[in-house]
């Protein structure tokens, strides 16, 4: 019988405990793991130059594009960053150019700077903090609260919130305005993040959610409320994701330049009547890949757009004005959320120096909450 999805992912929780109890086997003689630390650290890309040669036989592609897919330890947007500010050469010429092609054969070398301290300030922001470590830090966000400084958020956010908690000990490597961020969740999105506080746990916890739990124990589950009743109760939904050419602000399904997006669901519970017009489904969501806005973009490519989601979902204004007039209270409790009905209500990954599989789970939000069992009242 084909292995199922959740029993692959259970599976390979086990095999990352079981291998706990066995010393590593690029590591001899150690007896502690400061000295694995060591070595580690010792091997891991810091500061200073990364030297990649393009393998032959690779298309011509995009610079950071290629980087991107060769460094899993930095983001796309971080290798940008870098290129624009010169620390990229091609073959010993610097290259400024995130577009320039590059072809097979090349030897690019990146000359990662040494962390900063951040710039956002400190504040006093509350945090729902779920585990702390030397190494880690997990946060059950929010809605509302913003991941990081960006255009029109200075001050604010998790980020600022984790400067004062944390005091000094965030993994810089993610830039000025992102220390010891390795994910993100949308502002209107609750659930759980972990932060990194070194560079070894920035460096450790990029690799496993670039490999995106095929090899590691790395979960993502997330909880959402949509418009009508899917097709299947199980399912995966594909189709790569890029900018929409209709609407910058906005990301979409795209037959071309976009990136690969896989999305697995499965129906947890329906409200109403079979088909009818005003349905809603609860659907758990595992991510294979993590694009912008993944979740909301696909549902609602295979038109099942989240509710609450203004920017995926305003079609589908005439739904909340039937609700208001069918279940008042079920769109009283859908205005008053005022955000996408979206949940990060689990995460699991291995902890980036003593390789314990660590699971966190965050309960619905009580606004999210509410609107569930207004809904669950609908006949």
């Amino acid at each position: 019988m084909r292995e199922t999805k959740r029993e692959r992912m259970a599976r390979k929780a086990a095999e990352w405990t079981e291998s706990l109890a066995a010393p590593p086997p690029v590591v001899e003689d150690v007896e502690n793991l400061d000295e694995i630390d060591a070595e580690e650290d010792a091997a891991a890309p810091g500061a200073g130059p990364i030297e990649i040669e393009i393998e032959a036989g690779a298309p011509s592609e995009r610079l950071d594009a290629a980087l991107a897919r060769r460094i899993s330890t930095l983001s796309r947007s971080r290798l940008k960053s870098l290129i624009g500010e010169g620390r990229v050469a091609i073959d010993g010429a610097t290259v400024i150019d995130a577009s320039r092609k590059i072809n097979a054969g090349a030897r690019v070398v990146v000359d990662l700077p040494a962390p900063t301290a951040a710039a956002p300030q400190p504040e006093a922001i509350p945090l729902d903090v779920l585990h702390e470590d030397a190494e880690v830090i997990v946060v059950d966000k929010p809605a509302g609260l913003v991941v990081h400084p960006g255009a029109g958020n200075s001050s604010g956010t998790l980020v600022n919130a984790l400067l004062h908690r944390c005091a000094g000990s965030l993994s810089g490597i993610g830039g000025v305005e992102r220390p010891g961020i390795v994910h993100r969740l949308d502002k209107d999105t609750s659930g759980v993040m972990v932060v990194a506080k070194t560079d070894r746990a920035h460096q450790k916890l990029t690799a496993q959610f670039a490999d995106h739990g095929r090899t590691g124990p790395l979960e993502r589950a997330y909880l959402a409320l949509i418009w009508g009743v899917p097709k299947y109760r199980e399912g995966t939904i594909t189709g790569d994701i890029g900018r929409d050419p209709r609407n910058r602000q906005a990301m979409a399904v795209v037959k071309s330049g976009g990136r690969e997006a896989i999305t697995h669901f499965e129906v947890l519970e329906t409200f109403g009547a079979a088909g009818r017009e005003g349905d809603v489904s609860l659907v758990e969501c595992r991510l294979e890949t993590g694009r912008t806005h993944q979740i909301r973009v696909h549902f609602a490519h295979i038109g099942h757009p989240l509710l609450g989601d203004d920017l995926y979902g305003s079609g589908y204004r005439t739904k909340l004005e039937k609700l208001d007039r069918e279940a008042p209270e079920a769109g009283a409790a859908l205005r008053a959320l005022g955000r996408q009905a979206l949940h990060a209500r689990l995460l699991v990954f291995a902890h980036p120096k003593t390789r314990k599989v660590m699971r966190f789970e965050s309960d619905v939000p009580e606004d999210m909450e509410r609107l569930i069992e207004a809904l669950r009242a609908l006949e």
